[in-house]
C-alpha cells in the first residue's frame, strides 16, 4: 500500500493539499479589532471623570458645609452640575475615587432643582449665612451634539477609517498593487479566455511584419514543424518603425491569435521612485510567465528602461532605468534557463537601446514597421471603412492616392473626422467630400474664413503661392500642384496641395528643384512686390535644413564630395565636439549659402521669363481665393515632363467638382504642413 504524505491531496496525486483542517490561520484585522475595544473601555469603563445624580437635600448639605466648588445651572430643564471635593466625595462616590489622583479636581453631581428661582433664592441664603464663594453659572441648556462631536465622534472616525485603510490594503494586495506589493509585476494577462478580437485580418498592410509575427505564432501552435528540422524558435522579436505605423496593433494581433498566455507590459511600468522596483517587476514577471511557459511577453515602449547604459543625461548618477535594464538582459538571456517565453517589444527609437539587449540570443529579430505605401494604404482604408457609412462617391483608390505619407493612425483618424463632419451636415451617408475636408482638417487645420486680412496682406500673400505654383510646374522634379488658396486655414495663410512622388531614391537633381520651388515664394514677392515678408520663414527654415544635409550628410557638395558627418548611431546627441574643424565649419556654411542663393537666383529668373503668366494666375487667385491644376494648364500648358499628368488631372478634377458645391472651403491645405508632408516622403526614401 502506497504511503502519503499528510499534505498531499488524496483528490489529486502530487499536489500539495490546500484546506489542513484545524489549522490556525492569523487574520491581520484582529489586530485592529483588539485595539477598538482597548479605546473603548479606556472611555466607558475608566474611573476617573464619572458623575453622579444625588438628591436636592443632599446638595444643600454639600453647599453648606463647603463641598462645592463650581455650579452650572440649566435654566431650560431645571438642573444643575456641581463639583464636589473632600468629604463629599467619598460619601457619592466611594472610597476608590476620592483616593485617585484625579480626585483633587473634583467629580460631579447631578441634580435637579424646584426651579432656577428657588435656586436663586438659596444661594444667595448660603452667601450670606454659610460664607460660600462657589462660582456659579448660569446657561439655557446641555449641547448633546457638542457632546458626540468631542466624545465619540472621534472614536468613530478612527474605526471607520481603519476598517477602510484595512479593506483597501486586502484589495490591493489581491490585485498585485499596495504597499506591500509594490515589487510585484503589473502585466496584463491575455489568454485563450480573453475577449480579444483583433486578429491578423484588422491588420491591414504590413505584409512582411506580418509574416515574422505570424511565424513566432504558427511555431508556438505547431513546434513539431520547425524542430524537426533542428529549428529553434526565436527568443524575441523588436517591432520598429515610424509612431502610428501599427506596432501594438500587431502585438494585439498577435495577442488573439496565439492560443498560449500574452503578458502585456509597457517600459515605463517598471519605472518607480522606489530604488529596485524596476529589477523586481522584471523579475516577478519572468517568474509568472516562466510559470505559464510557453508564452508570449509584450513590452511597449521599451526605449523607457532599454536605452544604451552610459549615455543618461543625469550624469554621474546612479539611474534606476541601469538596474532594471540590468535585470532585463539577465532575464532573457543569463545563466538561467529562460526556454518557452517569447519576448515581444516595440519602439520607435531604436537608436537609443542599448547593444546589448538588440544582440542576437535576446532580441533575434528587428522587425521594421514602415509607413504604408499606396497598395498598403489602400488596404489600411478598406478595414477603416467597414464600420462607416458611405456612398457611391466614394473611391478608395482616391483616398489613397490623397494621402501620401499617411500612417496607419492617420488613415484611422482621417476615416473617424470624416464620418464627424458628415454627422455635423447632418448627411445620412460620408461622401468624397467629406473625406477631402478630413484630410485637410488634419493637415492643415481648422479654415478660418473669418480672419480678417487686409488687401495689400491678400494681394502678397496671393503673389507668394502663385510663385510657389508657377516654379514647380515650370520644374521636372517638382511635386506637381493639385490646387492652391490664399483662405487662412489653421497658422498658415496660404495653403496649397501638391502630389509628391512616392520614390525610394532622391537625386540631386530632385533635391534643387524642390528648394527652387520652395523658394517661389520669396522670389515672387522680391520680383513683382518689390518688397519681402515674414510670411516665407518656414519656406527658408526647411531650405535651410537642406542645404545643409546636402553639404553636410550627403556628400552633394562640389568642395567636400563624398563627405557624410552623419551619427547613425546617436552617440552625438551627448558629445560635446564636432567630427569636423571650424575650416571645415567654414566650409560648410559657405557651400550651403551657395546652394541657397543660387536655387534663389533660379527661381527669380523662372518668374521673370513668365512674369506674365505668374501675374494672371496671381489676379485669378485673389479673384477666386482657390485655383486647381487645370487653371495652370490653361496658363503655362501641360507639364511635359510627368508621367503622373492624367493622375493629376483626374485628381484635380474630382477636387473640384466636389468643392464647386461647398464654396472655395475645398480641399486646401496649408502650404507649410503640406510641404512638410512631401519632405518628409522624399527624406524617407
Amino acid at each position: 500500500m502506497e504511503n502519503k504524505r499528510p499534505d498531499q491531496n488524496p483528490g489529486f496525486p502530487g499536489q500539495p493539499n490546500r484546506k489542513m483542517p484545524g489549522k490556525f490561520k492569523f487574520n491581520f484585522s484582529w489586530i485592529y479589532g483588539l485595539i477598538i475595544i482597548i479605546l473603548l473601555g479606556s472611555y466607558f469603563f475608566s474611573d476617573t471623570a464619572v458623575s453622579k445624580e444625588v438628591s436636592y437635600t443632599k446638595f444643600e448639605e454639600f453647599v453648606k458645609n463647603g463641598s462645592v466648588e463650581r455650579i452650572r445651572v440649566y435654566t431650560s430643564r431645571n438642573t444643575l452640575e456641581a463639583n464636589i471635593s473632600g468629604n463629599a466625595v467619598r460619601e457619592v462616590f466611594g472610597d476608590k475615587i476620592a483616593e485617585s489622583p484625579m480626585s483633587d479636581n473634583g467629580q460631579m453631581i447631578i441634580v435637579s432643582i424646584p426651579s432656577v428661582e428657588a435656586f436663586t433664592q438659596f444661594i444667595q441664603e448660603a452667601r450670606e449665612k454659610y460664607g460660600y464663594t462657589g462660582e456659579v453659572n448660569y446657561t439655557e441648556g446641555r449641547n448633546y451634539f457638542e457632546m458626540f462631536l468631542y466624545s465619540f465622534f472621534p472614536i468613530i472616525l478612527l474605526i471607520v477609517f481603519i476598517v477602510y485603510m484595512n479593506r483597501r490594503m486586502m484589495s490591493q494586495a489581491g490585485n498585485g498593487g499596495g504597499v506591500f506589493s509594490v515589487g510585484k509585476s503589473k502585466a496584463q494577462l491575455f489568454d485563450k479566455s480573453s475577449a480579444n478580437k483583433v486578429t491578423f485580418k484588422d491588420v491591414a498592410g504590413l505584409e512582411g511584419a506580418k509574416q515574422e509575427v505570424e511565424e513566432i505564432v504558427s511555431f508556438l501552435k505547431n513546434p513539431s514543424k520547425y524542430t524537426q528540422l533542428g529549428g529553434k524558435i526565436p527568443k524575441g522579436a523588436l517591432l520598429v518603425g515610424p509612431p502610428g505605423t501599427g506596432k501594438t496593433l500587431l502585438a494585439k494581433a498577435v495577442a488573439g491569435e496565439a492560443d498560449v498566455p500574452f503578458f502585456s507590459m509597457s517600459g515605463s511600468d517598471f519605472v518607480e521612485m522606489f530604488v529596485g522596483v524596476g529589477a523586481s517587476r522584471v523579475r516577478d514577471l519572468f517568474r509568472q510567465a516562466k510559470e505559464k511557459a510557453p508564452c508570449i511577453i509584450f513590452i511597449d515602449e521599451i526605449d523607457a528602461i532599454g536605452r544604451a547604459r552610459g549615455k543618461n543625461p543625469n550624469m554621474g548618477s546612479n539611474d534606476e532605468r541601469e538596474n532594471t535594464l540590468n535585470q532585463l538582459l539577465t532575464e532573457m538571456d543569463g545563466f538561467g534557463t529562460n526556454s518557452g517565453v517569447i519576448i515581444l517589444a516595440a519602439t520607435n527609437r531604436a537608436d537609443i537601446l542599448d547593444k546589448a539587449l538588440l544582440r542576437a540570443g535576446r532580441f533575434d529579430r528587428q522587425i521594421h514597421v514602415d509607413l504604408p505605401d499606396i497598395q498598403e494604404r489602400k488596404e489600411i482604408f478598406n478595414v477603416h471603412l467597414r464600420p462607416i457609412k458611405i456612398d457611391e462617391s466614394v473611391d478608395v483608390d482616391f483616398l489613397a492616392k490623397q494621402t501620401p505619407g499617411f500612417s496607419g493612425a492617420d488613415i484611422a483618424n482621417v476615416c473617424n473626422e470624416a464620418a464627424l463632419i458628415a454627422a455635423r451636415k447632418n448627411k445620412d451617408f460620408v461622401d468624397r467630400q467629406d473625406f477631402l475636408d478630413a484630410v485637410d482638417r488634419i493637415i492643415g487645420g481648422l479654415e478660418k474664413k473669418n480672419k480678417i486680412t487686409t488687401a495689400s496682406e491678400k494681394r502678397s500673400i496671393a503673389y507668394h503661392e502663385a510663385g510657389h505654383a508657377t516654379i514647380s510646374w515650370k520644374l521636372e522634379h517638382a511635386n506637381p500642384l493639385v490646387k492652391v488658396t490664399i483662405v487662412p486655414r489653421g497658422e498658415a495663410l496660404g495653403a496649397a496641395w501638391y502630389l509628391p512622388e512616392e520614390r525610394q531614391l532622391t537625386n540631386k537633381e530632385h533635391i534643387l528643384d524642390e528648394m527652387c520651388a520652395t523658394l517661389g515664394g520669396r522670389a515672387a514677392e522680391e520680383v513683382f512686390l518689390k518688397q519681402t515678408s515674414t510670411g516665407a520663414i518656414n519656406d527658408l527654415e526647411r531650405v535651410t535644413k537642406r542645404a545643409y544635409a546636402m553639404v553636410a550628410y550627403f556628400g552633394m557638395s562640389e568642395k567636400l564630395p563624398n563627405m557624410s558627418y552623419y551619427d547613425s548611431t546617436g552617440q552625438s546627441d551627448y558629445g560635446f565636439t564636432k567630427p569636423y574643424s571650424e575650416k571645415t565649419a567654414e566650409l560648410i556654411d559657405a557651400e550651403a549659402k551657395n546652394i541657397v542663393a543660387e536655387q534663389y537666383a533660379r527661381a527669380k529668373q523662372i518668374l521673370a521669363d513668365n512674369a506674365e503668366g505668374h501675374n494672371r494666375l496671381a489676379e485669378l487667385l485673389i479673384e477666386r481665393e482657390v485655383i486647381f491644376a487645370e487653371d495652370l494648364e490653361k496658363i503655362f500648358g501641360p507639364r511635359p515632363w510627368t508621367s503622373r499628368s492624367d493622375e493629376l488631372m483626374a485628381l484635380n478634377e474630382q477636387s473640384k467638382k466636389q468643392s464647386a458645391d461647398q464654396g472655395e472651403a475645398g480641399t486646401d491645405v496649408p502650404e507649410e504642413k503640406e510641404q512638410t508632408a512631401a519632405s518628409n516622403t522624399t527624406t524617407a526614401e
